[in-house]
């Protein structure tokens, strides 16, 4: 599949893992923000990696929860907007 979608790219010569392409969405109020925040946290339980967005150790629901991530990373309060 992904030799595939490689050949179909004139961008790749063989392969291609990541869409190349994006579609930016601007945070611009708090309803917009916790929705993205929640769909981004709510990721891994979707793919039934883990049953709460805070267990998964690659995720900063860890830093919102107040447990230690891997990153250190600036909270966002959406209550600001």
């Amino acid at each position: 599949m992904m030799e595939r979608a490689g050949k179909n790219n004139s961008q790749n010569s063989e392969f291609q893992l990541w869409q190349q392409d994006n579609h930016p969405i601007e945070l611009f109020d708090q309803k917009i923000l916790r929705q993205k925040l929640d769909y981004i946290h709510n990721n891994p339980v979707e793919a039934g990696i883990v049953e709460h967005p805070e267990e998964y150790l690659y995720s900063s629901a860890r830093d919102y929860y107040g447990l230690p991530g891997l990153l250190e990373i600036m909270l966002v309060d959406p209550q600001i907007l």
